[in-house]
């Protein structure tokens, strides 16, 4: 796959994901997958595997949103194997808070899949909206 291709499949999945579609992103999934999420809250660490991440790190994420996740794309940059996608979130938790994170989300891909993303954000407001993932 080419830097151009890469980019194009994040592109992809970023519309999708503004429109509240979620199934293109998973289904880009690799099986070994890994999802890095940097910071020090209890939702921070690397969920290693396409199952963890959507088990473990995304099924908590949207109990705690109402509705459906919507995430859009403000930016994509590629570089060969390697996507950063600056987005920003429009969602509100099912407690009525607004949880509109901006995020950075720098992705590998390899062999048209999704291996790895290193997700920055606003922790305090993972924090303050979203609470303890173990909740």
């Amino acid at each position: 796959m080419t830097t151009s291709d890469n980019k194009q499949l994040l592109q992809r999945i970023f519309a999708s994901l503004a429109e509240c579609d979620s199934r293109p992103f998973a289904d880009a999934m690799a099986e070994d997958f890994r999802w890095t999420v940097t910071g020090s809250t209890t939702w921070s660490r690397t969920y290693e595997g396409k199952q963890a991440v959507l088990s473990e790190l995304l099924a908590p994420l949207r109990a705690r949103i109402k509705d459906r996740l919507r995430t859009h794309a403000q930016r994509i940059i590629a570089d060969g194997d390697y996507v950063a996608v600056e987005a920003r979130g429009e969602n509100t938790t099912t407690a009525g808070k607004p949880y509109n994170n901006r995020y950075c989300f720098v992705f590998r891909v390899s062999g048209g899949r999704l291996k790895e993303v290193t997700e920055y954000c606003d922790t305090e407001l993972v924090t303050s909206a979203l609470g303890d993932i173990a909740a």
